[in-house]
């Protein structure tokens, strides 16, 4: 059966508290929510993700008071960053309370916590009135999903009903801070840029991406590989020129004028604008996923502002990194 997709926000709220699944529109990306206190609730989503138990999911709040239900303690360097940047695209990594589940924080002490700024999701957290924990609203490992249609692409069957609010403004998934001590690290880069965060409290403390699978992660977005496209997927540089294989798509941020041997090109931003192009990001890796491609190219943005959050994602999606594959033979030729 085919999920409703609507803008019935109390439709929505009813199903959360009753224990269903909603997909919901946030600033990021589509979230797959349930209520953050329902174990079932909660298993529900990792069964309709297909995802893993040992990766966590972020429990979404509807304003500061719900925090001290959420988490049992507040440092003040997660107070300050609260006062500075939610509602919006950040989550803060803190010590859980008992109330929320082991399994939406992978048996781990510590929760992911936000405040989306996004009308249709502050109003849903407002109708429902209780936590709801939400990862991306897409099978695990792929493409997230940044419009109601792609959440019905990957989970239509799966779930109760998607909330329409439209396409994501941001694109990509909330910048992530353990804030458990005295410093801040950074867990995964996102929505929220590094420079803005240091601007407001001095230096974060960068770690290299967890690549053990099967061991509980700190948070979501940290393993080596995700944002999965059905297509190969390969990091080049600008200089580069494609392989000589029949139908190579771009996924660049500016297209160069040498650029039109490729079959599908997909731009980002052609002027240059990196917030423009993180909310396109993954609604174009999906259209050439779709071309029917044999490989699709990639191009990094400047590792600056959102291009951080871009090029973690493209890193993570690539099949392989700054070098083409080998043509592939012909059918029947000698394979050794």
């Amino acid at each position: 059966m085919t999920v409703a997709i609507g803008t019935d926000i109390a439709r929505a709220a009813s199903l959360i508290r009753e224990g269903g699944l909603v997909a919901f529109a946030t600033e990021t990306v589509y979230g797959l929510g349930a209520n953050a206190y329902d174990v079932r609730a909660v298993g529900r989503i990792f069964e309709a993700k297909d995802r893993p138990t040992f990766d966590p999911l972020i429990v979404h709040v509807g304003n500061r008071a719900w925090v001290e239900s959420v988490a049992a303690t507040v440092t003040p360097l997660a107070q300050r960053l609260i006062d500075a940047f939610w509602p919006g695209p950040l989550t803060l990594v803190l010590p859980k309370t008992d109330r929320i589940p082991d399994l939406a924080t992978a048996g781990l002490p510590t929760v992911g916590v936000r405040m989306p700024s996004h009308p249709s999701a502050v109003e849903l957290l407002r109708q429902a009135n209780i936590p709801i924990a939400a990862p991306s609203a897409n099978r695990f490992g792929h493409v997230s999903p940044t419009r109601a249609e792609h959440v019905a692409e990957q989970l239509g069957d799966r779930i109760d009903y998607i909330l329409d609010g439209g396409p994501c403004t941001v694109g990509v998934e909330s910048t992530i801070l353990d804030v458990t001590g005295a410093e801040a690290v950074l867990l995964r880069p996102g929505g929220l840029p590094l420079e803005a965060i240091e601007a407001q409290i001095g230096p974060v403390r960068l770690i290299e991406a967890m690549s053990a699978a099967n061991e509980p992660q700190p948070s979501p977005g940290r393993l080596l590989r995700h944002y999965a496209t059905r297509t190969a997927l390969v990091i080049a540089d600008a200089e580069e020129s494609p392989p000589s294989i029949a139908r190579v798509g771009l996924l660049t941020l500016a297209a160069k004028s040498d650029d039109e041997h490729y079959a599908a090109i997909e731009t980002l931003s052609p002027a240059g604008d990196l917030a423009e192009a993180a909310a396109n990001l993954f609604a174009a890796m999906r259209r050439l996923d779709a071309r029917g491609l044999d490989l699709i190219v990639v191009r990094f943005v400047p590792e600056v502002g959102l291009g951080r959050a871009i090029n973690d994602r493209l890193r993570r999606a690539a099949h392989r990194t700054t070098a083409f594959p080998p043509s592939p033979r012909a059918p029947g030729e000698d394979r050794g």
